[in-house]
């Protein structure tokens, strides 16, 4: 893994920071957060985002890893990604509220290219294929888009 430290870093030091951002704009807007059927749900979803990002880019720095091993763990917190945020997201798709479907979708949709390339990643990392590296990376960075964008719901679209 030569040469991906930098950006593992990066990214667990971004993570983390969004992640106590998010948690100050849900304390903010509790009130109004938990008064919308669906908006605890997306707030869960984004914490959890950033969350696998921060995990993923911390194990990823463990020195001289097997690719093997760093694939398991990627498929393994992949796997848990992607199964509790399709729960969310159904979750929020059946939530009572008059809402634009192409939204919902473009939502849903961000958060497949978020969650499928750590399943991805992980599997070629599994089978000794460095490449699983380039997918992480771009699960990392549809993940922060993700959770970026639905924190600007929780702080500022709340707020109209």
């Amino acid at each position: 893994m030569d040469g991906w430290e930098n950006f593992f870093l990066g990214q667990l030091g971004a993570s983390a920071a969004l992640g106590g951002l998010l948690f100050v704009a849900i304390s903010i807007n509790i009130e109004r957060i938990m008064a919308e059927p669906d908006l605890p749900n997306r707030a869960m979803l984004a914490l959890l985002l950033l969350l696998v990002v921060l995990v993923i880019s911390a194990l990823m720095l463990i020195p001289r890893q097997p690719l093997p091993l760093a694939g398991g763990e990627a498929l393994v917190l992949g796997g848990i990604l992607l199964f509790a945020g399709t729960a969310i997201e159904v979750s929020i798709g059946r939530a009572p509220r008059d809402r634009n479907r192409a939204t919902y979708l473009t939502n849903v949709g961000l958060f497949a290219v978020s969650a499928l390339p750590y399943v991805i990643g992980g599997i070629l990392l599994l089978l000794g294929d460095a490449a699983g590296l380039y997918w992480i990376a771009a699960a990392i960075i549809f993940s922060v888009i993700k959770a970026v964008l639905d924190a600007w719901v929780l702080l500022v679209e709340i707020q109209r």
